[in-house]
């Protein structure tokens, strides 16, 4: 039980690091936000936990393929902020980021790599 209040703690201690450092420097708190602190405290979490090398690198593998159809998010999202406001510019993004991956999903296949 004490593993995973520590793990918690420090994983929510990131992102609360990370908004706090955001409040103070727009540009420190979004190249922070962009490194891959989460990936590498899970590969952290699943090695310490003894998980399978596959398994930790598949996790590895999939992030990335994952990750490239989120990216255009964070470009439509200061665009669509200024005209909508912060709750409808989410929503939208969300939902373009679902239709963006499905989409990925699909051109991905045909070179063999399944990601559904």
């Amino acid at each position: 039980m004490a593993w995973l209040i520590t793990k918690y703690a420090i994983t929510a201690g990131m992102i609360v690091l990370i908004s706090e450092v955001a409040k103070r420097s727009d540009r420190l708190g979004g190249l922070i936000a962009a490194l891959p602190i989460v990936t590498v405290l899970v590969l952290i979490w699943m090695k310490l936990e003894d998980q399978d090398p596959q398994k930790i690198s598949n996790h590895a593998w999939y992030t990335f393929w994952y990750v490239v159809p989120t990216l255009p998010m964070f470009l439509a999202f200061p665009i669509l902020y200024q005209r909508y406001g912060f709750w409808p510019s989410i929503a939208i993004c969300c939902v373009m980021t679902v239709l963006i991956f499905i989409l990925w999903a699909a051109v991905l296949r045909h070179f063999g790599i399944d990601l559904l």
